[in-house]
């Protein structure tokens, strides 16, 4: 089961080139504080900007650096399968965990395209992969029916959907017969690494993970097990402990976290992420806020809205 807090990490950039160090240091603090996972190389890592070289990079250090402490989740995605296979095959030899696989962007391919080039993958590359639905940037949506079929796939380990739609939590519990980590086993996230085995013939884990921040509390009580965060490039300890809470079943305690952490949430969308997330980091001396084109910094009104809520929250 993969399940809790991981981190859609950013790249941090200096004089154009990946800051290895500030990297480094940033995937070593992240642990430390407490989070359950680690995503090299999607969004919020600018993939679309790094070359070849720099995406295996990237990976290879995050592994290097968690050394087993934390499951790593490596960005393979693309729109052009061979390379989404390649790009995932590195990150099994280097030691991955799983694979997030974003839906092809730009190509709008068909419901049994997006199953063809999912399949592909599963097929070439003996990983766990995440299938990641984000609609907004890449235009197609995954369809419960294509999920279904690809589910069916000894290697597709779950979702991250970034819809926003959390009947859609419903709808794929209802269709793929899917029961969360406590509904299985009894366990909470704190009660050790591993799920209980399945019960013979009771089929395998499947994840539904939230990839938006501020409705990670609502995914996880109507049957999630976890979300891939933005905001935990800022506050790891704080939304680490909103999924410990919300695996463990105590939803009161992890809406009250959670709402300490909404201003934040809503500000690290204020423009096209990763810019906001991206300046946050600089002010908390994680790493500069210098991006790649065609992204660019916050606007001046963005960037003072972004210091006001670190401020409030302490972290300035």
């Amino acid at each position: 089961m993969i399940q809790g807090l991981y981190t859609a990490l950013i790249t941090p950039f200096k004089n154009g080139k990946v800051d290895e160090a500030a990297f480094q240091s940033f995937v070593e603090w992240q642990i430390a504080e407490g989070v359950h996972g680690l995503v090299p190389c999607g969004t919020t890592g600018e993939s679309p900007t790094l070359t070849h070289e720099e995406h295996n990079r990237v990976i290879d250090m995050t592994i290097e650096v968690a050394k087993a402490r934390v499951k790593v989740m490596a960005g393979t995605g693309s729109n052009s399968t061979d390379e989404a296979i390649m790009t995932t095959r590195h990150a099994k030899k280097s030691g991955a965990d799983s694979a997030l696989v974003v839906a092809p962007y730009y190509n709008k391919p068909t419901q049994e395209g997006l199953f063809q080039h999912f399949k592909a993958i599963h097929d070439a590359v003996d990983i766990p992969i995440i299938i990641y639905n984000i609609p907004g940037r890449s235009t197609v949506n995954i369809f419960d029916d294509t999920l279904a079929r690809l589910s069916a796939l000894p290697n597709i380990a779950g979702i991250k959907d970034a819809t926003g739609d959390l009947a859609r939590v419903h709808t794929l519990r209802a269709r793929l017969s899917i029961l969360s980590h406590r509904e299985r086993s009894g366990a909470s996230l704190g009660e050790g690494p591993h799920p209980t085995p399945l019960p013979e013939g009771e089929g395998k884990y499947f994840s539904l993970l939230s990839g938006e921040d501020m409705t990670a509390v609502a995914f996880n009580a109507i049957g999630g097990q976890g979300c891939i965060s933005v905001s935990s490039n800022i506050m790891p300890k704080a939304c680490a402990e909103v999924q410990n809470a919300s695996l463990a079943g105590d939803v009161k305690k992890a809406l009250a976290l959670q709402d300490k952490l909404v201003p934040l949430h809503e500000v690290m969308f204020c423009e096209t992420s990763p810019a906001p997330v991206k300046y946050a980091a600089s002010l908390i001396k994680k790493c500069s806020a210098d991006m790649r084109l065609p992204m660019v910094p916050p606007s001046e009104a963005n960037k003072k809205a972004i210091q006001q809520i670190l401020s409030n929250l302490g972290l300035l």
